[in-house]
């Protein structure tokens, strides 16, 4: 009998440096095929990715988007992910869209900073008041539990709404400010300009890029990239697909060389020297879907 998961019921026992360990462990597995595809109608997008990894298992995640659907008081996304067993191809879960994007995204990010950031870090700028700018509090607060949380964001009176429903939150007024002040920045806007810039920058600093995820979409520029130890979570999902490294790579500002590591060698993600400036760029991808998906239904079914 298939397993059906919702999202409070699914949230229960799960726990943000499980889920990062989980991550690390599936990519010990064989690297994951991954693909992706779109039907539309209009402005409205059907978005299916799908990911098996020999050992762990299929997922595919199944995503419906209708940019007028808020017009109407209805969600933009609808969605489902369905999770295969390896050994059969059994259907062994049926999950909440949103129960699974949440954890991946953060979680994705967090494994990074959990490697680079400085284990000290005390102050944590989150840039963009948005649903995920509230699960990025969440999953920073589990590796960093004495840190200092700010946010910033480009309409003052969200990131205001924001600190209304988290305690001890602050809300930055001037972005160039709150950047150098920060031993950590966390980035998730919808920006196609970079917001953050180099020059702001200081040396120790770790910087989490989530938001960008179409080839026009940037979060921080030129500068920054060359001043940083960059890493990414999928060399496949994140090179040729966001503006945030194909804009600088096609315009020779990095070589592919820059680019240092992806979770498949997650043993290149340390930080070389107290003053480097780490960079990791969130890309996503099927296969941390997966397995985010996977490590939901162990602990559903503990």
């Amino acid at each position: 009998m298939t397993t059906i998961i919702n999202f409070a019921d699914g949230e229960k026992n799960l726990d943000w440096l499980g889920l990062t360990d989980a991550i690390a462990a599936g990519h010990q597995q064989p690297k994951a095929e991954i693909s992706d595809s779109f039907l539309y109608r209009g402005k409205d997008t059907l978005l299916q990715r799908q990911a098996w990894i020999d050992g762990l298992g299929i997922a595919v995640k199944s995503a419906t988007v209708f940019p007028d659907n808020p017009s109407r008081d209805v969600p933009m996304i609808h969605g489902a992910v369905t999770l295969f067993d390896d050994a059969h191809g059994i259907l062994a879960a049926l999950l909440d869209f949103h129960l699974v994007t949440k954890w991946k995204t953060a979680g994705d990010s967090l494994l990074a900073a959990r490697r680079l950031a400085r284990p000290d870090s005390s102050k944590i700028l989150i840039v963009g008041a948005g649903t995920v700018g509230r699960n990025l509090h969440a999953a920073y607060s589990a590796a960093f539990p004495n840190a200092q949380f700010t946010v910033w964001n480009r309409t003052q009176a969200n990131a205001e709404k924001m600190a209304t429903e988290i305690d001890g939150l602050t809300v930055a007024t001037d972005l160039e400010t709150a950047v150098g002040e920060a031993d950590i920045v966390t980035s998730a806007t919808m920006s196609t300009e970079p917001t953050l810039r180099g020059d702001w920058l200081q040396p120790g600093q770790h910087i989490d890029l989530i938001g960008a995820y179409r080839p026009d979409m940037r979060e921080i520029d030129d500068v920054a990239l060359q001043r940083a130890q960059i890493f990414v979570d999928s060399f496949d999902t994140t090179l040729d697909h966001i503006g945030e490294l194909k804009i600088p790579l096609a315009d020779g500002v990095i070589t592919r060389a820059d680019v240092l590591a992806d979770y498949y060698n997650l043993d290149a993600f340390q930080r070389y020297a107290n003053d480097d400036i780490t960079l990791f760029k969130n890309g996503g991808g099927a296969h941390l879907d997966l397995m985010t998906s996977s490590y939901i239904l162990d602990q559903f079914q503990k």
